[in-house]
């Protein structure tokens, strides 16, 4: 696994918690995974007994040799993470921008020098992976150093690639005057490779280059073969024909399950409800909220961005505090105005609302625990985790029915009380209101519905088992890819 970030080591999202996961699923099943990541300024990895891989080690980089170090921990399931040491890329205050959120002018530099460095400590280590697995536009051009300056290096002879795109709205647009540093070859800045509008597009080269493309819903990825939903990408999804793969997300229910859960004030079960009631209790008394077990509770937990439709509920939300009898929850950070927004709330609905800006694994945990329902207003999403975190919990999703969100909640049924949660089809705060209302009228007046809904929800499985069946498949597609001669 090439990536930018993992969980426990660094996150900013979903990406984080997939890669720590998938990789955990995949060494329970027997394979050999190690991770290379950047060794970031802040990390402090004491605590992981980290000890030095390599020192130095040299970076071929485009006529000239970069140097590094390399530092390897332990993670569970005895995966080997290895962090990628170079101060004058990866000794800064964010991942990917500084504090004004703006991207860092040379990430197409920095994470073209991690793909190559990963690459290189697999030949330096004298470990011949089977697969380099690659995660966005930031370790994209992995599977293309593989089919560009390593092509004909014998140790990779045998070594397919796989590029997962997370969200494709992110595909990594840099200058092309960092084209000769990454070493990729002018031959290759065409529009069917890596250039766009005169600039490098690191995402469209690894797609190109990859042996096997997936992404991380089924929904999703019949999304982004359309024009409209593949961000200019989709003619080159289309290219890949059967080598393009949706594989849902799974949850790793050893972190989340409220069975077993160390974050929540009270343990619970699909056949055991009255932990969540305790759950419930605690979250209220954590967020100032009336201690009432009868109300009905939402949480909302996410990144303030366009893609989420948090700006949705700006527009909503007082009006349903207003004239629902709810209460509600936000976890959050991102855009100031939404920030400010939500931070605001409380002042404004003393009793009725609470909010956190920033994030906070704990607090995660309690509201997927102690709220009734959760509310996922997004544009678009790729897969979603909180969702399926929500399920287990028995706390019932209210989303948009939009790529992961449509395969993983079940709409309610209000004849016969199937379904798993709530869900809207046009991105307006009139749909989002109404839906909530909707969701508020079975909590009240339909409460045997709502209990079995809550009880299915807790029985639906997406575990990581059926996802790596999916992703072993892949690795195989892309292997047979790899190692069958091109027809002339």
């Amino acid at each position: 696994m090439v990536a930018s970030e993992m969980v426990p080591f660094a996150k900013t999202g979903g990406l984080a918690d997939v890669v720590s996961s998938l990789s955990a699923e995949l060494a329970r099943a027997g394979h050999d995974v190690r991770v290379v990541m950047p060794r970031y300024g802040w990390m402090d990895l004491a605590p992981f007994r980290a000890t030095v891989a390599l020192q130095p080690m040299g970076v071929p980089m485009g006529g000239t040799q970069e140097w590094c170090a390399v530092h390897k921990a332990v993670a569970k399931e005895n995966i080997t993470v290895y962090f990628v040491e170079f101060g004058l890329y990866f000794n800064r205050w964010g991942l990917y921008h500084g504090q004004g959120m703006d991207d860092y002018r040379d990430n197409g530099r920095r994470y073209g020098f991690l793909c190559r460095a990963a690459l290189q400590l697999c030949m330096d280590l004298k470990f011949r992976p089977d697969i380099v697995h690659a995660h966005d536009w930031q370790t994209a051009l992995a599977p293309a150093y593989l089919g560009i300056s390593l092509k004909n290096e014998p140790f990779f002879a045998r070594t397919g690639s796989v590029l997962t795109i997370h969200n494709i709205a992110y595909q990594g647009y840099y200058p092309k005057f960092d084209y000769d540093y990454l070493g990729l070859g002018w031959e290759n800045f065409t529009p069917g490779i890596f250039e766009s509008y005169n600039q490098i597009n690191l995402l469209k080269g690894g797609i190109h280059y990859a042996q096997v493309v997936t992404t991380v819903s089924p929904g999703y990825a019949r999304e982004i073969h359309q024009p409209v939903h593949g961000m200019g990408l989709s003619p080159f999804i289309a290219r890949k024909g059967t080598n393009f793969l949706g594989i849902l997300n799974g949850v790793d229910y050893a972190l989340w399950s409220p069975e077993r859960d160390p974050h929540i004030g009270c343990k619970f079960s699909a056949g055991d409800l009255r932990g969540k009631r305790v759950c419930k209790r605690i979250l209220q008394r954590k967020f100032g909220l009336e201690l009432d077990n009868h109300v009905a509770l939402i949480g909302s937990i996410g990144r303030f961005a366009q893609q989420k439709g948090f700006d949705l509920v700006m527009q909503s939300i007082e009006k349903m505090l207003s004239t629902m009898p709810m209460q509600f929850i936000m976890l959050g950070a991102g855009e100031q105005d939404q920030e400010k927004f939500f931070k605001s709330l409380p002042d404004r609905f003393p009793g009725k609302a609470g909010s956190f800006i920033g994030f906070s694994n704990d607090l995660a945990h309690a509201i997927e625990a102690g709220c009734d329902l959760f509310l996922m207003p997004s544009r678009f999403e790729p897969c979603g985790l909180t969702q399926l975190y929500a399920l287990r919990y028995g706390t019932l999703p209210v989303v948009r029915a939009t790529g992961g969100l449509s395969d993983t909640v079940i709409n309610y049924n209000q004849k016969n009380g199937e379904g798993t949660g709530f869900t809207f089809n046009d991105p307006t705060p009139e749909a989002l209101h109404g839906t909530v209302g909707w969701a508020m009228e079975t909590y009240y007046d339909r409460p045997d519905h709502f209990q079995k809904m809550m009880e299915r929800a807790m029985r639906q499985d997406f575990s990581l088992k059926t996802t790596v069946k999916r992703y072993e498949e892949a690795y195989l597609r892309a292997l047979e890819k790899k190692l069958t001669p091109p027809q002339s």
